[in-house]
């Protein structure tokens, strides 16, 4: 059972928060990460645990399963020990790099977790979140696709998925003929060769550009894709590469098989890494909010993922999105709320989807990175010339490989060079720490809407010899219900309950009532000591209830609002009515 806050009746409930300093907004790390480059998976764990050890009162290490390829999955478990057991508290899901390439978001998750323990105890907002509120951060759900990512020859969409071996060609051989690094620059990039009847054209004033020419006119070059070579002596080129499954599509809500939903895996949570992860979040129902990070565009986005699936989602919850996602639009410059069905595109089977809709947490995901912030400016993108300034005279030349001739077995001399894998998608590493920041600042913002519990008016009065009317009001404090529009609707988790016990008490009648003035009470039928409340407390708002009860004067009736994803609340009145 959870444990609960003590409240007499005319005594407001507070929760105990630690001696602070003042805010001090350079307060060292006992841990010593830099922000401005990139960690591989190993790496990453090493700090979470470094960041555990350093404060072992506040950070554990859970280890919740391995990937396909035996790498260990790590989430960090962040809760005060004076605070509460954090299964008793409403908590928060922050995950990210569930898709591999999509690097910078295992950074920014490491960064949150890195700043939420070296600001408890100095840091008084983010002290109280932390007393209020659980954590639960995984910086990167696809262990072997970011390993792939670093250690292998790549193009920025390499190694998205889990790395599961598939026969893409159907020849009974499986991830045999992947793209190949030709020229030896650690990078995927494009072969290029001559020919008469192209479809490109070279410019003259910068060779490292090919244009395409119109529909009407020839040009000289044909691009001939991914560089590599035929591997499996089949007469085709890269048509089997490394397979794998989009652990984002193989998520249980809306899962559609892959005829329907490419990359969706055989069934929903095939995946192990998706497997592990669903298992965590299904055996804790006190997980009130979701975050999810990926690249790349600049968005803060939610469901639905699928247009059909609109109507699911509750005017009352849509109004706790888009109040978050517009103040996150402030916070995060250059970023756009969008929804992924009508603003982007369908998904079916998405994390943030599965959360939201199966489990009925506000849930949202961040695409992180946008080419719009290059330049600081109002621009949704960038032109051909503004890229090239930027690779020239800010990335100085680091994003691009230099064409060179090779001597392909089935074409002959050929161009190899172009972009190469950080070339887009990855936030520049002298933009990183602004990128983590920004978007922890957005993941407070939406972890401080959780729902926090108080007990408001209460008003006594005596019915006669030993018969007490108990009137009260509680109010959730912040944003978030007790239980969403969703939960309500599909009747997900356990509904909110209210008892009242005591020696020498006896539940005579109970109910609510529409508000403070009104006497038409909603009567519980059976149990008067115990009223379901379905529907929960809304944000920012409360309830009223009033219960009757025989007991004698001086006696203590003792209420606790039971909820899922709220601390609950204890509270005892005293049978006396005030002179």
């Amino acid at each position: 059972m959870k444990s609960t806050a003590m409240m007499i009746v005319s005594v407001a409930a507070t929760c105990a928060v630690p001696h602070l300093a003042a805010a001090q907004p350079h307060t060292p790390s006992r841990v010593d990460l830099a922000w401005n480059r990139y960690y591989e998976h190993d790496e990453i764990n090493d700090a979470m645990r470094r960041i555990a050890r350093a404060y072992p009162d506040l950070v554990r290490i859970e280890s919740i399963g391995e990937s396909l390829q035996g790498r260990e999955m790590l989430v960090a478990v962040v809760n005060p020990k004076d605070s509460g057991d954090d299964l008793e508290k409403p908590a928060m899901w922050i995950d990210g790099n569930i898709h591999g390439n999509e690097i910078q978001a295992g950074e920014v998750v490491l960064y949150t977790l890195w700043y939420l323990a070296r600001s408890y105890g100095t840091n008084e907002r983010l002290t109280q979140v932390m007393d209020d509120y659980a954590f639960y951060l995984m910086p990167s759900v696809n262990p072997d696709g970011r390993t792939a990512w670093f250690a292998e020859a790549a193009t920025p969409h390499s190694f998205r998925g889990n790395l599961r071996p598939v026969d893409n060609d159907r020849d009974g051989l499986v991830d045999e003929d992947p793209p190949d690094d030709l020229d030896g620059d650690g990078h995927i990039t494009s072969m290029w060769r001559e020919d008469p009847n192209g479809r490109w054209i070279r410019s003259q004033t910068d060779p490292r550009i090919f244009e395409r020419v119109a529909s009407d006119e020839k040009g000289n070059w044909t691009r001939l894709g991914s560089e590599g070579i035929d591997n499996d002596s089949d007469g085709r080129i890269n048509e089997d590469g490394i397979g794998s499954d989009d652990m984002n599509r193989n998520w249980p809500s809306d899962w559609q098989p892959t005829y329907v939903q490419g990359g969706a895996g055989p069934y929903p949570l095939s995946a192990p890494e998706v497997r592990a992860v669903a298992e965590f979040i299904y055996a804790r129902p006190n997980i009130a909010a979701a975050q999810s990070y990926h690249n790349t565009g600049g968005m803060i986005l939610r469901g639905p993922g699928a247009s059909y699936r609109a109507d699911e989602y509750s005017r009352a919850d849509r109004s706790v999105y888009a109040e978050i996602a517009n103040i996150g639009e402030d916070i995060l410059p250059y970023y756009d709320s969008m929804v992924i069905s009508e603003d982007l595109y369908t998904v079916h089977g998405g994390f943030v989807t599965w959360t939201a809709e199966q489990l009925g947490v506000i849930s949202f995901t961040n695409e992180l990175m946008t080419t719009a912030k290059y330049f600081q400016r109002n621009v949704s993108r960038p032109t051909p010339e503004q890229t090239w300034l930027w690779r020239d005279r800010i990335a100085f030349g680091e994003l691009f490989t230099d064409y060179t001739e090779y001597d392909h077995p089935k074409y002959g001399k050929v161009l190899i060079g172009g972009t190469n894998k950080w070339a887009s998608r990855s936030t520049p590493t002298f933009m990183l720490e602004e990128e983590c920041h920004r978007n922890f600042a957005f993941t407070m913002l939406h972890a401080d809407a959780m729902p926090k519990l108080m007990v408001d008016r209460v008003d006594v009065q005596s019915l006669g010899p030993r018969t007490w009317q108990i009137t009260f009001e509680i109010r959730n404090e912040k944003l978030i219900p007790t239980r969403t529009g969703r939960q309500q609707s599909k009747r997900i988790g356990q509904p909110d309950l209210l008892t009242v016990t005591g020696r020498g008490i006896t539940p005579v009648a109970s109910g609510r009532l529409g508000d403070w003035f009104d006497d038409d009470m909603q009567a519980v039928r059976h149990e008067p000591g115990r009223m379901l409340v379905p529907d929960g407390i809304w944000g920012r708002s409360g309830r009223i209830f009033r219960f009757i009860v025989t007991g004698s004067e001086g006696g203590t009736a003792s209420f606790t609002y039971t909820a899922e994803q709220a601390r609950n609340l204890q509270f005892d009145v005293e049978l006396r009515e005030e002179e």
